[in-house]
């Protein structure tokens, strides 16, 4: 099985290619916790995998949090992976990734040993966050190269875990990953993770739902949107890149600022 966790795209799409090659069951973390599904049975020599973006360096708040309180009844020695998708690169996601998967109790084998992610992998895919100065759309090309350059990756990738390799660590990590998750991935989890900043033009809007339909934690209602602000935002900013009228905004940085998300335009499938 594996389990994904998505906002614009790319880590879907990479999580159906392994999941289409290797012949796994593909799970939204999202839909499960609606669904409040959280226990599950494994088969034996069954794969146990997990795909989500880089938010500030770190795993999502939703993907932590749903990691928590997963149960998997029949785990002792099955191979487990774990890949994230980032714009650039990923810092130590991936340590804080196990580390939250050690501290669930339910998730320990028969001896005590924790789930783990045996073989980890970063897979760099075009960007979409797009609220801070310096962070912008990658242009059409870039999108293109990076997206055939995950897509050979993935062969190789695939391969490891299809053969259940333990130990493969491919990971972009960047110059500075402890800075990076620690202090300004920190930084950026606690303070900037939000709805409020989020606005809509309503004289722009069209009311056509968009935004509500693609929101991972249904954090949105009604049309023009308004935003709940109960504390669920993972500011994934799907609401933003799919208003297809841009007419949502994150302060005033975004509206100078290009959408994005895999496959918009039909040429990236």
């Amino acid at each position: 099985m594996i389990f994904y966790f998505t906002g614009t795209g790319n880590t879907r799409w990479v999580a159906k290619e392994i999941a289409e090659a290797i012949g796994e069951e593909l799970l939204s973390i999202p839909q499960l916790i609606k669904e409040q599904r959280y226990q599950f049975e494994l088969q034996e020599k069954e794969r146990i995998g997990f795909c989500f973006p880089t938010h500030g360096w770190q795993p999502p708040r939703i993907v932590r949090e749903f990691i928590s309180r997963l149960v998997l009844k029949g785990y002792h020695s099955h191979f487990c992976w774990a890949l994230t998708t980032c714009g650039d690169n990923m810092g130590e996601a991936m340590t804080i990734f196990n580390k939250e998967l050690a501290k669930n109790e339910a998730l320990h084998a028969e001896d005590g040993s924790p789930l783990q992610a045996e073989s980890v992998f970063s897979v760099i895919m075009p960007e979409s966050y797009v609220c801070l100065p310096f962070m912008k759309t990658d242009p059409i090309d870039m999108e293109r190269r990076k997206i055939e350059h995950a897509r050979q990756q993935l062969q190789h990738i695939t391969s490891i875990i299809k053969d259940s390799e333990r130990g493969i660590v491919e990971l972009e990590k960047g110059a500075t990953p402890r800075l990076y998750s620690y202090v300004i991935g920190a930084y950026f989890n606690q303070k900037m993770v939000t709805d409020k900043k989020f606005t809509v033009d309503e004289d722009v809007c069209t009311r056509c739902g968009k935004c509500s339909k693609v929101c991972p934690v249904d954090n949105i209602a009604g049309a023009p949107p308004t935003w709940l602000h109960n504390g669920q935002c993972t500011c994934c900013l799907a609401c933003y890149h799919y208003c297809p009228v841009h007419a949502i905004n994150y302060g005033s940085i975004t509206r100078k600022r290009d959408q994005y998300y895999f496959n918009r335009r039909g040429d990236q499938k």
